[in-house]
């Protein structure tokens, strides 16, 4: 056990801290009719057609989404060591697509940990996942949720990366419902146009690692989306009432781009993390509120292993995002002037690594080899 005021002194490019509380940031559901693919990697089609899915959501619906926070338990102790994050391979990269450069996009919505840059031109790509619970009524408010994600470089320009537990709930052991990804999700005024600069693009295929299906081990806590192509939702005033015509947007990819995609990388690497955080810290404080996007910038490295949880090769940054910020992605040569980079993780779970009822890391999965195969399966899956 270190000590306290080592504790309090660990740098973050060294081990993370012994004795921590964890709690994932959001989550997901069962094992639906899985198609063969190769490897570890599960592909599940979505519960919903896309026009099911996409006709649910209304301006109304997505505005009054939670974030969903599955709590992995407290007072969770490492092993004293930290994990074994290393590669499995040589290292891999696919590059990302279009420079995602938009006058409407947020400019600096603000950092929240980590080392603070003056200036940070947020990614378009970067956006909130909405899903309603399974087995729960999907007119209560209640089951109307999301987590976080970005589009990430595909053959067919329509991949949405996230965490695992953001599509499917070991719990329940089913995949969410009325799965939808909307990039640049910005709730910053009442005017629903600004709100999906972009469109609104529906799940139609999942993929996620076996072991985090069947054994809900958060090592593998991480999922490749492909979406249907996607529509915009414009306001119509009629007799003074105002309806909502959807009208299509086309493919993700062609509108936003695709972050580029890496693996077997440094456990060591800086990158920018990316999310919708706000649910609570473990003391009730809600510095968030999920409306705009936030971020982090800081040094990767190995977090001790929590066994409870198979959580063995996880990176950390320091960061003090919470719950809603699942998915979110952590690029690597990130470019303020493209706002592109290469994805490396997803936010998975929030550390209080000081014991002040305070998260102050998020760490993510290492990305290896087979994290490269689930990917790969959705980068090459064509969808309308």
């Amino acid at each position: 056990m270190i000590p306290r005021a080592r504790r309090l002194a660990v740098p973050l490019t060294g081990a993370l801290l012994a004795t921590v509380t964890t709690t994932a940031i959001t989550t997901t559901t069962a094992a639906a009719a899985a198609q063969a693919a190769p490897g570890d990697v599960t592909a599940t089609a979505a519960p919903q057609a896309p026009e099911k899915a996409a006709a649910f959501w209304t301006p109304q619906r997505l505005r009054a989404a939670t974030d969903y926070t599955e709590d992995l338990g407290t007072s969770v102790k490492g092993s004293g060591r930290t994990g074994a994050a290393v590669p499995d391979g040589t290292a891999g990269t696919v590059p990302p697509i279009g420079a995602g450069q938009s006058g409407a996009d947020q400019n600096g919505a603000g950092g929240s940990g980590g080392t603070i840059r003056k200036q940070v031109n947020l990614p378009r790509t970067v956006g909130r996942v909405f899903f309603t619970l399974p087995g729960r009524n999907p007119l209560d408010p209640k089951s109307w949720k999301y987590c976080s994600g970005t589009s990430v470089q595909g053959d067919y320009r329509n991949v949405v990366a996230t965490a695992g537990h953001c599509v499917f709930d070991p719990v329940t052991e089913r995949f969410y419902d009325n799965w939808v990804f909307i990039p640049s999700y910005w709730d910053g005024d009442q005017a629903w146009e600004g709100k999906a600069p972009y469109g609104v693009y529906p799940a139609k295929w999942f993929q996620t690692h076996d072991d985090f299906v069947t054994r809900e081990d958060y090592d593998y806590d991480y999922a490749f989306v492909n979406v249907s192509s996607g529509f915009r939702l414009t306001p119509k005033k009629e007799g003074g009432v105002t309806r909502y015509v959807r009208t299509p947007a086309g493919r993700l990819g062609d509108n936003v781009g695709g972050q580029g995609f890496t693996w077997n990388r440094s456990p060591k690497v800086t990158v920018f993390a990316f999310g919708y955080p706000a649910g609570p810290h473990p003391d009730g404080d809600r510095p968030f509120t999920g409306r705009t996007m936030k971020w982090c910038y800081g040094r990767s490295a190995p977090t001790p292993a929590v066994p409870k949880h198979d959580i063995q090769e996880h990176l950390g940054i320091k960061c003090g995002m919470t719950s809603g910020a699942s998915g979110g992605p952590w690029l690597m040569g990130y470019r303020s002037a493209t706002r592109m980079g290469y994805l490396n993780g997803v936010s998975s779970v929030a550390w209080d690594s000081d014991g002040n009822d305070r998260y102050d890391r998020i760490s993510s999965p290492y990305f290896n080899g087979e994290t490269y195969e689930v990917y790969k399966v959705a980068a090459n899956r064509w969808t309308q």
